[in-house]
């Protein structure tokens, strides 16, 4: 049996590290995951009490003085449609598109989801939610990328020289299908709190490369918690905390945003804002933020600075850059007219 070059043992090695049961884990996630809202809650979908629409785009480059970095790229998009006469209640329509790659083989899932959403007002202070996401995923390795011993000619190693694997590009595609639930509570115009709770995978779809696999993947359950704190007319908190498990393998960050506005937002006048932040991803990294909000464009970078003992090789402070570009808008002048109880302004 063919004995792999050592690229392509640490990719396996450390993928089966992540997906160990006992282990702090890995999956297509974000550190700014409050900026990927339809990716942590199907129920996030036009969750936007100020605005009409969303749009927005997210990249991630992971450890990449291992052998095998991780890359990570999102656009997604919400749209509110339907609201009531009150315009208390509202129906969310949403689409993202993730991609996600690592090490030299190009091992790839690509994914495309279609999300729908509802939001109900109850009384003056609450607000329910109720989404669900269907998703079309493929995964795809390229077996013609990877070097083996074969192609060592005793002096140099040649990857131009075939390596007798025989395969190429191997694929796979699956369907998933994800729910979730969010609930609010806004007393006043001061403060906000929103908790979600959200699971993956329902239909525990199978993910192989193998005829008659039977590799299922197992139920994905997030929660989220996020807070908006005005403390004063130029200084908002918006603490908040992220976990996520599947099959043991868990991830939890908590940390806090901090905004500055520029001037005092009012109705004609949207919040110019400086951000800045600190996260903490248990067992793992700590994550600094930076960004600035106008006019509805916000763009928000992110540097996670890992303390744990992966990357095997990378030595400790090597962690993952991660930008995000995200713009809310309105359909029109008449959008600017909200009638919602206590809708918080910030």
């Amino acid at each position: 049996m063919l004995i792999m070059k050592t690229k392509l043992l640490l990719v396996i090695v450390f993928t089966l590290l992540l997906a160990t049961r006992e282990t702090w884990g890995q999956a297509m996630h974000f550190s700014q995951y409050y900026n990927a809202p339809l990716l942590v809650n199907p129920a996030n979908a036009a969750l936007m009490p100020e605005s009409d629409y969303r749009l927005g785009a997210q990249h991630r480059s992971q450890w990449a003085a291992l052998p095998a970095p991780f890359t990570t790229t999102s656009i997604y998009g919400d749209f509110q449609a339907f609201r009531n006469k009150n315009q208390t209640n509202w129906m969310g329509i949403g689409f993202a598109f993730f991609n996600d790659n690592v090490g030299d083989g190009k091992l790839n899932l690509f994914r495309s989801d279609a999300t729908l959403a509802y939001h109900v007002q109850i009384g003056e202070n609450h607000m329910l939610s109720a989404g669900t996401t269907v998703s079309r995923a493929s995964r795809s390795v390229n077996f013609s990328r990877f070097s083996f011993p074969v192609q060592w000619d005793g002096y140099t190693f040649n990857r131009n020289d075939p390596n007798q694997e025989g395969k190429g590009l191997e694929k796979t595609s699956f369907n998933t299908v994800s729910a979730g639930i969010n609930y609010a509570f806004f007393p006043n115009e001061s403060f906000y709190m929103k908790l979600g709770f959200s699971t993956a995978n329902l239909n525990k779809p199978t993910e192989t490369f193998f005829k008659g696999g039977e590799n299922t993947l197992q139920y994905r359950h997030t929660a989220n918690v996020d807070a908006l704190l005005k403390t004063s007319d130029n200084f908002i908190l918006n603490p908040s905390f992220y976990y996520s498990t599947q099959s043991g393998a868990q991830e939890m960050l908590y940390g806090s945003l901090f905004l500055v506005n520029l001037y005092k937002p009012t109705e004609q006048i949207a919040a110019n804002q400086i951000i800045f932040g600190l996260f903490h991803r248990i067992e793992d990294a700590f994550v600094g933020v930076v960004g600035i909000q106008r006019n509805g464009l916000r763009l928000t970078s992110s540097y996670d600075y890992t303390m744990s003992t992966l990357p095997i090789n990378a030595g400790k402070g090597t962690g993952a850059f991660e930008i995000s570009l995200r713009y809310e808008g309105l359909y029109g002048e008449s959008s600017k007219v909200r009638n919602m109880y206590h809708c918080p302004r910030f």
